[in-house]
């Protein structure tokens, strides 16, 4: 097989495997900057923004849209696995031109914010004054609010009927809790870990079943990857290692989460849903780069200092020549290369990354 990837075998086996069979009418995603495709700029004078170069420096016409990445994120391939050009547009978009959504064309909205949690407080720092703050993200609540608004403003144009069969049959990704965990880790906070990342799970169940009772019954989740391996926290480690009690936190949510999903998938008959393993997807990269094409795996294609992790991308920072080579785009998010095999593996992976089924049998479910 010579140089060939693991990454190109993948894609050769998802050309043979064709897109779903079942038609998916809309795709609706909800999380972080992990799935943001533009709603932070939206939100004036939020720092925690990618709508300046070299961010999208790989997206058609080297256009920086939003996305924390050098090209598309994991959302825009998810949803063209599935058959749609790229991720549907962000809420406020379409807000701002509420007649998209009546175009025979919809396909879906997304609502992820860069910085936002799962905890509404997630990312809720800056203030500008005594008397005002500035907006900082749109948590996951929030987010779920505008899915609601988006559901009413269907039913109100094309009948109840209508939207109850649209979001039972479309997808309903949701990629979030990074921040929560960065947020708890470096509060220095009394609560004991066992006991947040129960309440933290409590919490994702209740906006988990919102869902739910809007009436989807397809959802997949993206759980927290290995965190402590962004270049910004090897930066904070005097080895140069992974920060292991951020990981550990990540790791316990993902069972936490594994364990809510199976719950509600007992009381919900009729829900489907897959869970994606992100964690163990990236540190199987991590632990073997090559056979993935990636050779650098620890430092930033776009950053400053150690790890090229202590800095944001921006036309200050350095950056690198051959970005498909490296995993991590800037201090936090993936590149465009790795965000790709991310989804390839959601979307066909074996158990071992995504489970009970994996997006593909998700979406013919």
């Amino acid at each position: 097989m010579g140089s060939t990837t693991f990454l190109q075998v993948l894609c050769m086996a998802i050309v043979g495997l064709g897109f779903a069979n079942a038609e998916v009418p809309a795709v609706f995603v909800l999380g972080d900057s992990t799935a943001d495709v533009g709603t932070n700029n939206f939100l004036p004078g939020f720092k925690a923004r990618a709508d300046f170069p070299p961010n999208g420096i790989d997206f058609p016409h080297s256009r920086p849209t939003g996305r924390f990445s050098n090209g598309f994120n994991s959302a825009d391939f998810l949803a063209m696995l599935l058959g749609f050009k790229r991720s549907p547009l962000p809420f406020f978009a379409l807000a701002g031109n509420p007649k998209l959504i009546k175009r025979p064309s919809f396909r879906g909205v997304n609502f992820a914010s860069g910085g936002s949690g799962i905890l509404d407080i997630t990312g809720q720092t800056a203030l500008t004054s005594s008397l005002s703050s500035v907006k900082n993200v749109v948590p996951l609540r929030e987010q779920i609010e505008q899915l609601s608004a988006v559901h009413d403003n269907i039913t109100a144009l094309k009948g109840s009927a209508y939207t109850e069969i649209l979001f039972s049959k479309s997808l309903f990704f949701i990629s979030i809790g990074s921040n929560d965990l960065l947020s708890y880790f470096y509060s220095n906070s009394s609560v004991p870990k066992q006991e947040f990342i129960s309440a933290l799970g409590l919490e994702y169940e209740k906006q988990i079943m919102s869902i739910i009772e809007l009436g989807a019954r397809k959802i997949g989740i993206i759980s927290v990857p290995p965190v402590g391996c962004c270049p910004s926290q090897r930066a904070f480690n005097e080895s140069g290692g992974c920060l292991e009690g951020l990981n550990d936190l990540a790791l316990e949510f993902h069972s936490t989460i594994d364990a809510l999903l199976m719950k509600l998938g007992s009381e919900y008959t009729d829900l489907k849903y897959s869970l994606g393993n992100t964690y163990e997807m990236t540190i199987n990269v991590i632990d073997n780069p090559f056979p993935f094409g990636f050779k650098e795996v620890q430092t930033a294609c776009c950053g400053i200092k150690r790890f090229n992790g202590q800095g944001i991308c921006d036309k200050n920072a350095n950056l690198c020549p051959n970005r498909h080579d490296y995993l991590f785009w800037d201090l936090f998010h993936p590149t465009m290369n790795a965000s790709k095999l991310a989804a390839l593996t959601l979307y066909a992976g074996e158990p071992r990354f995504v489970s009970p089924i994996n997006f593909k049998q998700l979406a013919e479910a």
